[in-house]
C-alpha cells in the first residue's frame, strides 16, 4: 500500500482524507488535530504529527522518515508557498500545482492576462491598478457603486467586494480599493455584471482534463444570500451534473478555457496537475470569467468526491501517471448536498474566545449523513472547540432523491448539533441573481 502525505486541514482535506484512505496509507502534518483527518490516519495505520505544514524542513524530514511516495496538496496558501515543489524535488508523485502553476490563483492580474490571451470574449471590463493615479482614473468611469473590487492576492473567497452588496456607495468602494492597493501595490476594479454565478472544476494530469459535476455554492452568511461573503455556507450538485440555468455548451465553453489554460501553464515545464477551478457568470451576452482557483474548492470538494464513482486513489494514479480520461474517472448520477455549521460570530465579528460545543458524531453517522471537520478539534467526549474564526464542520449527504438528502442533513443538524452554533436554513433553495 502506497504512503500518501496530505497537507492542509479544512473540510476539503477532511473529504480528501476519507477517499485517500480507501487505498493508501495516510500521513499528515497538522497544525491541530482535525478529527476527520486523524480518524483516517489511524484507520490506515499511518502517522500524523502536530506541526507547521509551511515548515519545509519539518515536512521534508517527515517525508524521509516515513518513506512517503505520494503528496496531495489542495490548499491555496500551501500551494503558493511551494509545498508541491518540495515534494517533486524529493521524487514524490504529486497532486497539485507548483507555486509557479498556482500563480493562476494567487495573482488575479496574472489570471486575467492569461484569459485575455486565450478567450478575450469572456473578460469583464476591468482596470489593473498599480498606483493611486490609476485608481482615480478608474473611478471616473463609475457614477455610483456599480463596480467590483478585487485584491491581488489570496483572500480565501472573502476579499472580493461587490458594489450594492458589500459596499453601498462609490466612496466606500473607492476606500476599499485604496486599502487593497496600499497592501499589495495592486488592485483590480471591474465592471459589475448581471448574471448567474457558477463554478466549473476540472481534474487534470497536466494534459488531459475531466470536468466534475457542476456545483452551486452559497457564499453569503445569511438566508436569501444576504450578509458578508464567506468561504461557503453550503453547496449542492444535481444528479445530471448540471445546474438548471446552464446548457451543456456553457460547460463546454468553460472546460475549453480550463484546458487551454492548463496547456498554457505547462507549455515550458509541467507546473500544473490536480484541479483547476474556474468561477464564471452566465450573462445575457454570454459566459464571463471571474477567477481561477488552483485547487479544489471548499466545500465543493466534498460534493465532487462524494459523487465520484471511480475510486479516488485510481484517479490519483492516473493523474500522477499522465493517463487521466473520462473512461477512468467517472461520476455517479446522484445529487449531493451539504451545509456548513459555524459559530454565531462567523464572518460578522472576530471572536477571541474559542467556541466550545457538543456534537453527537456517532448519531450523525448512524443517520446516514457524513460529517467533515474543518476548524475544530475534539477536547472531550462529544465535546469540541473551535481553533479559529472560520467554519467548524460540514454535514453532507448523497443520493438519488434531492429532498431526501436535504432532509437528512437538516434533521441531523437539528437533532445532534449544539444550538450554540449557527447555519443557513435555506441551502438547496437556489437564488439566481
Amino acid at each position: 500500500m502506497k504512503k500518501c502525505l496530505l497537507l492542509g486541514n479544512g473540510g476539503r482535506e477532511a473529504v480528501l482524507a476519507e477517499y485517500i484512505s480507501k487505498g493508501y496509507q495516510l500521513y499528515s502534518v497538522l497544525p491541530y488535530e482535525n478529527p476527520s483527518i486523524v480518524e483516517k490516519v489511524e484507520e490506515t495505520n499511518g502517522k500524523y504529527i502536530i506541526g507547521n505544514p509551511f515548515d519545509q524542513e519539518l515536512v521534508k524530514n517527515f517525508i524521509h522518515e516515513n518513506q512517503i511516495e505520494v503528496c496531495v496538496v489542495s490548499s491555496d496558501n500551501l500551494l503558493q508557498e511551494g509545498l508541491i515543489d518540495l515534494a517533486k524535488s524529493l521524487g514524490l508523485q504529486v497532486f497539485g500545482p507548483t507555486s509557479k502553476g498556482a500563480k493562476i490563483e494567487w495573482s488575479k492580474t496574472y489570471a486575467l492576462s492569461v484569459v485575455e490571451q486565450l478567450a478575450p470574449e469572456m473578460i469583464i471590463k476591468n482596470y489593473n491598478i498599480t498606483n493611486e493615479n490609476e485608481l482615480e482614473e478608474a473611478m471616473q468611469h463609475y457614477q455610483d457603486e456599480n463596480f467590483v473590487v478585487k485584491p491581488e492576492g489570496l483572500t480565501g473567497g472573502k476579499g472580493v467586494k461587490v458594489g450594492g452588496v458589500h459596499f453601498q456607495t462609490k466612496q466606500e468602494g473607492h476606500e476599499y480599493a485604496k486599502a487593497c492597493l496600499q497592501e499589495s501595490n495592486k488592485v483590480i476594479v471591474q465592471d459589475k455584471v448581471e448574471g448567474s454565478e457558477f463554478t466549473v472544476m476540472c481534474l487534470t494530469d497536466g494534459k488531459n482534463i475531466v470536468t466534475t459535476p457542476i456545483t452551486f455554492d452559497y457564499p453569503y452568511r445569511f438566508e436569501e444570500d444576504k450578509g458578508p461573503g464567506t468561504g461557503g455556507m453550503g453547496c449542492m450538485s444535481y444528479a445530471n451534473g448540471r445546474l438548471p440555468f446552464l446548457e451543456q455548451k456553457d460547460i463546454e465553453q468553460c472546460s475549453n478555457l480550463i484546458q487551454k489554460t492548463i496547456q498554457y501553464l505547462n507549455k515550458d515545464s509541467k507546473e500544473f496537475t490536480g484541479v483547476l477551478y474556474g468561477g464564471f457568470f452566465k450573462c445575457k451576452d454570454g459566459i464571463k470569467f471571474i477567477e481561477f482557483n488552483a485547487r479544489f474548492g471548499d466545500p465543493e470538494a466534498i460534493n465532487v468526491l462524494n459523487a465520484l464513482e471511480t475510486p479516488f486513489v485510481e484517479v490519483l494514479e492516473h493523474i500522477t501517471n499522465g493517463t487521466l480520461s473520462k473512461e477512468n474517472c467517472k461520476f455517479t448520477n446522484n445529487y449531493t448536498f451539504l451545509v456548513y455549521v459555524v459559530s454565531k460570530d462567523y464572518a460578522i465579528r472576530a471572536n477571541k474566545e474559542a467556541t466550545t460545543f457538543k456534537l453527537n458524531t456517532k448519531a450523525i453517522k448512524e443517520s446516514g449523513a457524513k460529517i467533515y471537520f474543518a476548524n475544530a478539534k475534539k477536547v472531550g467526549e462529544d465535546t469540541y472547540t473551535s481553533v479559529s474564526n472560520s467554519r467548524l464542520f460540514a454535514i453532507a449527504a448523497t443520493g438519488q432523491d434531492f429532498e431526501a438528502i436535504r432532509s437528512k442533513v437538516y434533521t441531523a443538524i437539528e437533532k445532534y448539533v449544539d444550538p450554540v452554533l449557527d447555519y443557513r436554513k435555506d441551502i438547496g433553495q437556489i437564488y439566481i441573481h
